[in-house]
Parts: C-alpha cells; sequence; structure tokens
C-alpha cells in the first residue's frame, strides 16, 4: 500500500502534468483568429459599430519577445487578453466590467442600457463564467508569471484611425507561456512584430423578420475583407480573408 507522503506526490504531479497538458490545447481563440478560421459569428460584436467602407489601423498588436513576452494592444484585444490570463493562470483581476445584460456581481452601476460593475481579485473560473454576457472586460490582472494592465475607459466611436491607443491593453508574460500566446493570437516566430488590420466592409445583412430598428443594428452581420498587416523584424507582408460576422 501507497505512504500517504507517495500518493500526494503523486498526486501533485497528475495535477501539474493535467495542468500543462490543458495549456496546449487552446480553448480561446483571439477574434482575428476566429474570423480566419471562418468563425465569425463569435466575432459579431466587433463589427457593429461599422457601417460600410475601409477602415485602417484596426485591432493593433505590438510583440517584443527576448526574456519576456511583451505584447501591447488596442482596446479591441481588451477581452481576448483577459481570456487569455484566466486561462494561463489561476490569476486574480480587478477593473470594470460592462455588459448589456445584469450579472451576479456587487457595485452595480446602469446608465444608457449599459450595466457596469467595479470588482476586486476575481478569480480566473469567474472569468470563464461570465466572459461571454460581457463586452468589454477592462481589468487588470497578477497571476504565475504574468502581469496585465488594461485601461478602463472605452475610446468613443468614431475616434481618428491615426489616433489609435496602441497600449490600451498591457500584457508581460514568461516565456512558458509563449507557444499559448503565440498560437492563441496567430503570433509569428520573431523578437518583434506589428500587426494592424484593415477592415472593408462591403455590404451588411439585416436580421430577417426583424422590425425593431435597434435589434436590426445589434444584429446585422457585416460582410466583407480583412487585410492583415504584418511587420516581422521590419520585414512587411500582408494577408487577406473574406468574412461574414
Amino acid at each position: 500500500m501507497l505512504s500517504i507522503k507517495v500518493y500526494l506526490t503523486e498526486m501533485y504531479i497528475l495535477k501539474d502534468n493535467i495542468y500543462k497538458f490543458i495549456l496546449q490545447k487552446s480553448i480561446m481563440d483571439c477574434f482575428i483568429k476566429e474570423i480566419f478560421n471562418e468563425n465569425g459569428e463569435k466575432s459579431h460584436n466587433q463589427f457593429v459599430r461599422f457601417g460600410k467602407g475601409r477602415f485602417e489601423n484596426r485591432a493593433v498588436l505590438n510583440l517584443q519577445k527576448t526574456d519576456k513576452i511583451k505584447l501591447r494592444g488596442s482596446f479591441e484585444w481588451a477581452n481576448d487578453f483577459v481570456n487569455l490570463v484566466s486561462e494561463l493562470t489561476d490569476a486574480k483581476f480587478s477593473g470594470v466590467l460592462l455588459s448589456k445584460e445584469q450579472l451576479n456581481l456587487k457595485n452595480e452601476k446602469k446608465k444608457s442600457g449599459v450595466y457596469s460593475y467595479e470588482v476586486l481579485d476575481i478569480i480566473s473560473a469567474k472569468i470563464a463564467e461570465i466572459k461571454d454576457k460581457s463586452y468589454a472586460m477592462l481589468l487588470d490582472a497578477q497571476g504565475n508569471g504574468i502581469v496585465l494592465k488594461i485601461k478602463k475607459k472605452l475610446p468613443k466611436p468614431g475616434k481618428g484611425e491615426g489616433k489609435v491607443d496602441g497600449k490600451f491593453c498591457q500584457l508581460e508574460a514568461d516565456l512558458k507561456y509563449w507557444n499559448k500566446i503565440k498560437e492563441d493570437f496567430m503570433l509569428p516566430e520573431c523578437k518583434k512584430c506589428r500587426i494592424s488590420h484593415t477592415y472593408i466592409i462591403e455590404g451588411i445583412i439585416p436580421p430577417k423578420n426583424e422590425k425593431d430598428f435597434e435589434k436590426i443594428r445589434l444584429l446585422a452581420k457585416r460582410k466583407g475583407r480583412i487585410i492583415r498587416n504584418l511587420e516581422i523584424d521590419k520585414k512587411e507582408n500582408k494577408e487577406e480573408k473574406t468574412f461574414e460576422a
């Protein structure tokens, strides 16, 4: 019969191996990757603000990889950064949550149909519970070898393309997390890169049998192309994908 000490050691090893296996399996994909994988439904909310036209310098990412991973992003990436951290480690999150439906959280405020919550030290498991109900998770976090900082006020719609805040989201992580970060955000294997996106909205598809104007605005799909502009270690490249979201 195993001694208690040996049993606990084996259980710890098993738990550690399970955790490493989970890290290797990407649960989350960023919204751009969802589109490139032809799964635009999950990214619908990212495009509600856009009419027909060409929109430059969107969803900006900047990567620096040395002895740490430093990833910076514009406001579009806030939820993806939070989801990533919640999957990487059991972190504690504090900041502001915005939702169009009521959540079971304290410190609730409501303005113009939007619920906002100031939260303190909520854990990764809670993020998994509320992420699909929150359209903006403006949260800071700290965990095992990872620090996340996100600004607490979204930019106003229509803000100029030349004024994009590329440091709205800031993530610093140990190199042990590189494989998952690279996979989830479609990052190249490099030391430094900048990625931006051009949205070309060519059509708007309204929902069928809906007469409420606000619901039509929120539910209508955008159809067009996304151009992914990459500058990888000073070399430029482009990728293009048609989408409907």
